[in-house]
């Protein structure tokens, strides 16, 4: 049986909301993070919500490649071809780490280098948001189960005429940044972790999303599915599409915009 784009990302939600519980478990410890080898850290919330992940997704999608970040670090890098998922089961690790609550768990699947379906979910805000045709969140607690009445349609907004808004990162803001958003006229900024940053944009919170600094394809793909499944899009700077698969970089993405509406570049 072939699933829709829109049944992809409901399959990959409730994945989600299932590897949320070891990671609030851990969440709701005094854990200690550890260093990976590239000096990013990671924690036992991460190693075991990966676990969890990979067997779903090899019983949902099988034979489909998963770069999934802890098993990468770990020398686990399949070839991929036209199709395969990013897995990353704690993005914003110093998010968590701070404990303010905007880290997120991400799948997606990405098709002919575009993202076609994803899920973005917060467990500690119990905020949840899936990206196939259309667009969805809502609120589930972690372990709970998706139904009709807990989600609803999102989408994104046109810029307000007073000056747009510009969604930062918590940790990686620069001036790169801050001088892209003033040329785009924006008036205001709100920060935000993690993928939660695509997602303020899929909602109407937000107008954009620059990012300058370094990210993997893992920590982008799921957002960037959902923004695009709302009304979005993402594009290198220059205004061309971006694009997934890059094992020339490792992985490694450039820098991006994430637009709620149409840019004039």
């Amino acid at each position: 049986m072939t699933l829709s784009r829109d049944d992809l990302a409901r399959a990959f939600a409730e994945i989600c909301l299932d590897a949320a519980i070891p990671v609030m478990e851990v969440y709701a410890t005094e854990f200690t993070p550890e260093q990976k080898e590239d000096r990013s850290p990671v924690t036992e919330a991460d190693q075991r919500a990966e676990v969890i992940i990979l067997a779903h997704l090899e019983r949902l999608l099988p034979g489909v490649p998963i770069l999934a970040e802890e098993s990468f670090s770990a020398g686990v890098r399949p070839e991929v071809g036209d199709r395969f998922l990013l897995v990353d089961p704690v993005d914003g690790t110093k998010e968590f780490i701070k404990k303010n609550g905007e880290f997120t768990v991400n799948i997606a699947l990405i098709e002919d280098g575009v993202p076609v379906a994803g899920c973005v979910y917060a467990p500690a805000l119990e905020r949840i948001f899936l990206g196939g045709k259309s667009a969805l969140a809502g609120d589930v607690e972690p372990g709970g189960s998706l139904s009709a009445a807990s989600l609803a349609p999102i989408g994104v907004r046109t810029p307000p005429e007073g000056g747009k808004t510009a969604v930062m990162s918590r940790s990686h803001a620069d001036e790169t940044t801050r001088q892209f958003a003033e040329a785009q006229g924006v008036s205001d900024t709100v920060a935000a972790g993690s993928s939660l940053k695509f997602c303020k944009v899929a909602e109407g919170m937000a107008d954009l999303y620059p990012r300058f600094a370094p990210t993997m394809e893992w920590d982008t793909a799921a957002g960037h599915a959902v923004l695009v499944a709302a009304g979005g899009r993402v594009t290198d700077p220059d205004g061309s599409p971006f694009r997934y698969a890059k094992t020339d970089t490792g992985y490694l993405n450039g820098s991006f915009i994430a637009w709620g509406y149409e840019p004039a570049l």
